[in-house]
């Protein structure tokens, strides 16, 4: 047994060098398994676009009765009224849609006016066709033109965020637009957050469908995309991995890498520095395969891997937002890469249990992240102990969750087109003398449940740090891109 107890966690020049860890280490042996099966190239990620428009009339037009709706006779100015200023309002909303776009690093693009005939209606929506961008923001401003918002969002067949303030509908809002499929429809007042949310949804999926999940099994090669959120994935057998594993030999830096890390963790129990010097050798091997296939996230099916196991790569890759999942399991990889983009954190995959007396949740499993707040965030204290399921003693992390902060549960499973989200708060997370399962542990109370084990979609969930204000983000994106929401968001 090993036992060291020191250091306070890693800092983001630590992450850095080790996530640099020699990816030309791999280089000799790559170029020889490269030529035997070429990779696929690089995806280019370009930014998601917008096209942005405003509905209102002008004054002169109402106050000369020649609106197109039934109030024209009457001159009359419908919900919201005459007071409202809408050249004003839309020069408010411009400048923050477009701070919120640059900082998503969307490209917006504005109608040179706002629009108020059916006729201006249809040659937007030709506009659009032509154009064909990622989505559509309406932002409505006049209680008569809602139904013209469904005709463009209808005709455009594109996902659409519809913003209409409070005070520009009259008794209901119109049930067209909460209800139909592809909308996010935002009624509020100035709720510049709901608008960042659908935002953050739609760079979300293009990003998503611009990137690369590679999945290491036993399987034949070939590749497919995800029908829902868009990502391709492609497969490579467990044998590459393991002859580029054994290709690899311990040499002084990488043995440095290796034992300045063992000096940041609190504790090391139980794992030898060979196993940990092997984790270093699986850290430059799963690099290596990523480079190669120019893979944006990765999922193995450890077990084919034998001694060779990825968890300590895993935890520092997804620590520096690069998806990592276990078990070939691509469902649980791409709700790793939906927290990516939606949320820019860090997420645990896990297997779940339930305490059905105290109806607590339990998360469980050997490769959670150390930064769990985005990369600039702190970097939780850890322990070093042996993947639990397996007699050789690879290491893995046991990563302390902070008691009471906010988290929120997350699975895409694509065979319901289904995206499930429950928010709740950290617990503890129990030594392992007190509970089992493996090397990181987290006991979660669920909000507003009253049977915690009604919450269960299967295994491998992913559980984040934030708030419900975060997860609502998950709402919005299932809205946008016709999935289901099963949760308490």
């Amino acid at each position: 047994m090993c036992e060291s107890c020191c250091g306070n966690g890693l800092d983001r020049r630590q992450f850095l060098q080790l996530s640099a860890a020699g990816v030309a280490m791999t280089g000799l042996a790559g170029a020889a398994l490269q030529a035997q099966n070429p990779p696929p190239g690089k995806v280019e990620k370009k930014p998601a676009r917008v096209m942005v428009v405003f509905m209102y009339p002008p004054d002169d037009v109402v106050q000369a009765g020649k609106l197109e709706d039934s109030w024209a006779p009457n001159h009359w100015y419908t919900w919201p009224g005459n007071q409202f200023e809408p050249d004003k309002k839309r020069a408010l909303m411009s400048e923050k849609i477009r701070e919120m776009c640059a900082a998503a690093g969307i490209t917006a693009e504005f109608h040179p006016e706002a629009i108020y005939t059916l006729a201006q209606v249809g040659n937007y929506i030709g506009r659009v066709k032509d154009s064909v961008p990622d989505a559509v923001l309406v932002v409505n401003f006049w209680n008569t033109f809602s139904a013209w918002v469904s005709q463009i969002v209808k005709e455009t067949a594109l996902p659409a965020i519809v913003y209409h303030p409070v005070g520009s509908s009259h008794q209901l809002p119109p049930k067209a637009l909460m209800e139909a499929t592809g909308i996010y429809y935002i009624h509020s007042v100035d709720n510049w957050a709901e608008i960042g949310n659908a935002l953050a949804a739609v760079n979300a999926r293009k990003m998503l469908a611009q990137s690369r999940l590679l999945r290491i099994s036993d399987a034949a090669a070939g590749s497919a995309r995800d029908e829902h959120l868009g990502v391709e994935q492609v497969h490579a057998h467990a044998k590459e991995y393991n002859e580029l594993f054994d290709s690899i030999q311990p040499d002084d830096q990488l043995v440095k890498e290796a034992m300045a890390f063992k000096n940041s963790a609190l504790r090391v129990v139980d794992v030898t520095d060979a196993y940990l010097i092997d984790a270093f050798r699986a850290h430059r091997t799963v690099q290596g395969m990523m480079a190669r296939y120019a893979a944006d996230a990765i999922t193995i099916r450890c077990l084919l891997l034998q001694d060779r196991k990825p968890c300590v790569s895993f935890s520092l890759n997804n620590s520096e937002l690069i998806p990592c999942a276990c078990e070939d399991f691509p469902d649980s990889a791409m709700t790793l890469m939906l927290g990516r983009w939606l949320f820019q954190r860090a997420g645990f995959m896990h297997n779940p249990d339930f305490d059905i007396n105290r109806n607590l949740y339990y998360g469980a499993h050997c490769t959670c992240a150390l930064k769990l707040h985005g990369v600039d965030g702190p970097s939780q204290k850890f322990w070093i102990r042996p993947f639990f399921h397996q007699l050789p003693k690879t290491a893995a992390l046991d990563v302390e969750w902070t008691p009471a902060e906010p988290v929120f549960l997350a699975k895409y499973v694509p065979q319901q087109k289904l995206l499930s989200c429950w928010t709740g708060k950290i617990v503890e997370s129990p030594s392992s003398t007190t509970a089992g399962g493996c090397a990181t542990r987290a006991l979660v109370e669920i909000d507003k449940v009253d049977d915690v084990c009604s919450i269960y979609v299967g295994p491998h969930p992913i559980l984040f740090c934030g708030d419900a204000a975060d997860a609502r983000r998950i709402k919005v994106f299932a809205r946008l891109y016709g999935l289901t929401l099963k949760g308490n968001v």
